[in-house]
């Protein structure tokens, strides 16, 4: 299978993180109302069921090795172990935004701090059992690991 680099037509049009929160409408106060995430949809089903779909802009699937979530871990929060998935948000402003979380509920694992690779990263614990990373990326155009 090719890749869309060499001409190849993209097989996968969306990634969709699908995360279940028990205290539903907690998460969707945060993740919407809060953090700016557009809502795309919603929906309402039997026995209670809702789901709702919330635009977090352009979507990537990063993969780490064991000892480059270690040395993210080491960078971001001075060891703070991450779970086996995390969720990393590029912003404008990090420590803004850290803050306007922190006092939303989320809980703070590391301050703002600057990365060797210039972004400045926060990291945090958020609603529906997931851990975040807030980031800022440096203005000239280079990409980082979240």
């Amino acid at each position: 299978m090719g890749s869309p680099a060499d001409g190849a037509p993209r097989r996968v049009r969306q990634l969709r993180l699908v995360v279940e929160a028990e205290d539903w409408e907690a998460a969707v106060a945060f993740y919407r109302d809060v953090l700016g995430l557009a809502e795309e949809e919603a929906y309402d089903g039997d026995d209670g069921a809702r789901v709702m779909i919330l635009d977090a802009g352009r979507a990537t699937l990063e993969l780490s090795n064991p000892a480059q979530v270690r040395l993210i871990d080491r960078v971001e929060t001075d060891g703070v172990q991450s779970p086996h998935v995390r969720v990393a948000f590029e912003v404008d402003d990090t420590a803004a935004v850290t803050d306007e979380l922190v006092d939303a509920g989320a809980e703070l694992l590391a301050t703002p701090r600057e990365t060797p690779w210039r972004s400045i990263n926060s990291r945090l614990a958020g609603p529906a059992g997931l851990q975040l990373t807030v980031f800022q990326e440096p203005d000239d155009g280079v990409t980082a690991p979240g």
